[in-house]
């Protein structure tokens, strides 16, 4: 008997929180999943549609952010009104599944932020739930929020999925969280991307390459590299930067000018396009723009920089590890599981452009710390991100709800608490 599961994803663009979603459902046995997906229009769309046994569109699912980068502060509560606006597309998305599909045996959420259409679905479905928190949850501001988001997940989803320690760590010790990480599998494309082979061939063969990968944000830590760059070029260091990514959907008109006077805005290319003329950074920074063959991206760097503002490492980090690359990431409690600081990578402060551009210099003049530490990372990535492991944990999670209930779900499967592992956003 195969497991039918309704998976719930609102994110539109094709990135780490859906690619981890992606993965997780590609390696999970056909004989025992039955996938069927409700996803926002976008690229991400696109990945599930193969891997899905059916799939529903719609153009956007209602949020609840609460995640430490995105809770609501200012202006930013300005962003409560799009999702007013999603809740009619949220509720014709789930009674659609339910009036096409009739039955499902358990509802998987791909993040908390969509606990909405999650808690409709389950209304609806009536079967246990399964949320994913793949961001790290905000605390110190909003309480009354953050304790209102545990009361819903302590007494409505049946399993509660960390993505590593970082982020069980923001959950509250007391609650059965299970970490299970993401899952990355190195494989090349059958068709090159020979356009961006070209633009690898124009490196200069002497220097450090240093990879960003990723959407064109500024709480990616974009403008943070840039002005490292800036840094490590007045004292001559040898030192490329390759930016791979894009933005996710351009805003322009009186959007785009509404969202960048609340300070709202995070596709930022033009901006950032700009900077690098004005500060004459052409052959030092490399806007290489997006490619499928990601493999052939990690394998041309020697290291990976995470100058995110979530605090916390993201799926470049051991996606790269598997090519042993070893990691720059901005965080400031880095847990053993993704980055051991002076062994796999080094951990430096979020939004401080001098130790980033130090921590690049180290490596850029210790060439046998990059094949020490790439060497260690490969073994962690090996160790907690193997694809197939990862989705047996899963899969065993599904078939206690299943086959047991919630009473053998939460009697029956070891969770993780606090420090103890068993895995982005």
């Amino acid at each position: 008997m195969r497991i039918r599961v309704l998976y719930i994803d609102g994110d539109g663009p094709f990135g780490g929180a859906s690619r981890s979603l992606f993965e997780a459902v590609r390696a999970l046995s056909v004989e025992a999943v039955e996938p069927y997906f409700i996803a926002a229009h976008g690229t991400a769309f696109d990945f599930y549609k193969l891997v899905a046994k059916d799939a529903i569109n719609t153009h956007g699912l209602t949020k609840f952010d609460n995640t430490r980068y995105g809770f609501y502060r200012g202006l930013r509560w300005l962003v409560l009104l799009r999702e007013l606006a999603y809740i009619p597309l949220s509720i014709v998305a789930v009674f659609r599944a339910y009036f096409r599909w009739e039955k499902v045996d358990l509802i998987h959420v791909n993040e908390f932020v969509y606990i909405f259409p999650a808690l409709l679905a389950k209304i609806l479905f009536r079967v246990p739930l399964v949320v994913h928190i793949r961001s790290v949850v905000e605390s110190g501001h909003g309480l009354k929020r953050t304790k209102w988001l545990n009361r819903v997940l302590a007494k409505q989803a049946e399993v509660v999925i960390a993505i590593d320690e970082n982020t069980r760590a923001s959950i509250p010790p007391h609650m059965k969280v299970e970490v299970i990480h993401n899952s990355f599998t190195p494989k090349y494309m059958l068709e090159s991307d020979l356009v961006f082979e070209e633009k690898l061939k124009k490196l200069r063969s002497s220097s450090l390459k240093v990879g960003f990968v990723g959407n064109l944000h500024h709480s990616k830590g974009i403008f943070d590299l840039l002005d490292a760059a800036r840094i490590l070029k007045s004292q001559k260091v040898d030192v490329e930067f390759l930016i791979v990514g894009w933005v996710t959907i351009p805003d322009t008109g009186l959007k785009a000018w509404l969202l960048s006077r609340a300070g709202l805005a995070q596709n930022v290319q033009r901006e950032l396009e700009n900077r690098i003329i004005q500060y004459d950074m052409n052959d030092y920074f490399h806007l290489l723009g997006g490619t499928k063959d990601i493999q052939r991206v990690y394998e041309g760097i020697d290291v990976i920089a995470f100058p995110s503002h979530y605090d916390a490492p993201g799926r470049p980090v051991f996606e790269a590890a598997f090519s042993y690359v070893p990691a720059i990431v901005a965080v400031n409690q880095p847990q053993a599981d993704t980055l051991v600081h002076g062994e796999t990578g080094l951990a430096i402060p979020a939004r401080d452009p001098e130790q980033l551009a130090a921590a690049i210099r180290y490596f850029s003049e210790n060439p046998e710390e990059v094949i020490r530490m790439g060497n260690n990372a490969k073994a962690l990535a090996e160790e907690n991100f193997e694809p197939l492991k990862n989705a047996n944990q899963l899969l065993e999670i599904y078939k206690h709800l299943v086959f047991f209930g919630e009473k053998g779900a939460k009697s029956d499967i070891t969770l993780a608490s606090g420090g103890k592992n068993d895995d982005d956003l």
